[in-house]
């Protein structure tokens, strides 16, 4: 049986970069178990590729700490491992009146959060930045950035293995004993006991905790973000990236528009409840996720609290025609 003084159980970009900072801190024998067959396969390798600024969160909190400090950390990471990244900017579009003020607080939690040059515009300015850029207002965000998430990944994992460390793919957590103070995980790749765990599992980190005695007193209730890609004729209405003003009573930032890094643009995400906790299309369903949904008071309260906004996404999901006219609020 391989022995290990921390098994991190999770091979996204939260998981590998817990064991660098394992190893940095003189951890000696660290292994990242990740159950599918490469790194960042779920929630890390599933997004627009944004590197965020600090621009939205609560000034002194830890969301607005570790955004700001992370963004240092990352562009230092990607410069040193030959990443492919650009600061590229940002511009936040406020479509109307009623927008303004939250474009006010962002502007504030920016300057407060430490953000550096940032640029408020009117009408007329938005175009200095994003040509087809429509809108009343707006908050240029020179610090953001994108990069692809899974080649970061890829990155953290090269550096995992360089100091010491192990990463084991197809590792599927399957079941956990204690023995004495160890904890004895059986996987799918055979049996690993360790001093310490760290949970790092994403959509699975509730069961994950439960499987090894843990109640975390919450569980995850799974969203899917849906994408479309912008014909290459259209590409050109998308210099950097084009945000909107989020709703401050919404947990998520709005369908945006998105220039990658490996090229082209997207748009998106909405956000829609999700059937099953890794189906990434309209019809993936589990009858095992799907219950754990609906069997938890936390989502019952999170629908009646979001049911507006709800069956907006579910519509905009399922009319093409609702999701291209969100997008041409912005441009």
């Amino acid at each position: 049986m391989d022995t290990f003084e921390v098994a991190v159980i999770g091979g996204g970009i939260v998981g590998m970069a817990t064991a660098m900072a394992l190893l940095d801190d003189g951890v000696e024998r660290v292994v990242v178990l990740e159950a599918e067959d490469h790194v960042a396969p779920h929630q890390t390798g599933h997004n627009s590729g944004v590197i965020h600024s600090g621009l939205y969160y609560r000034p002194g909190s830890l969301k607005a700490r570790n955004c700001v400090e992370g963004r240092r950390a990352l562009i230092a990471l990607c410069e040193e491992e030959d990443v492919p990244h650009e600061i590229c900017g940002k511009l936040v579009v406020a479509t109307g009146a009623g927008e303004i003020p939250a474009l006010d607080e962002l502007e504030r939690r920016g300057r407060a959060n430490g953000l550096q040059g940032l640029r408020r515009l009117e009408a007329g300015e938005l175009g200095e930045y994003e040509p087809h850029a429509r809108g009343i207002a707006g908050l240029w965000v020179p610090e953001t950035g994108i990069t692809d998430f899974s080649a970061v990944t890829g990155a953290m994992a090269r550096r995992v293995r360089a100091r010491g460390g192990t990463v084991r793919l197809r590792s599927r957590v399957l079941a956990h004993r204690r023995d004495g103070e160890a904890h004895l995980l059986e996987t799918s790749s055979g049996p690993v006991r360790a001093r310490f765990l760290v949970g790092c599992a994403g959509l699975q980190s509730d069961r994950v905790a439960r499987l090894c005695g843990v109640r975390p007193g919450v569980r995850i209730v799974p969203f899917r973000g849906e994408y479309y890609d912008l014909e290459p004729a259209a590409a050109h209405l998308v210099r950097n990236l084009i945000y909107p003003v989020p709703d401050p009573s919404f947990p998520f930032l709005g369908v945006h528009l998105t220039r990658m890094i490996g090229g082209g643009a997207e748009a998106g995400p909405n956000a829609v409840l999700a059937f099953k906790r890794e189906g990434y299309t309209r019809t993936s369903f589990s009858v095992r996720d799907a219950a754990a949904t609906l069997a938890y008071p936390g989502f019952w309260r999170l629908a009646g609290r979001y049911w507006r906004t709800g069956l907006a996404e579910q519509w905009r999901s399922l009319h093409k025609a609702a999701f291209v006219r969100s997008v041409q609020r912005l441009v």
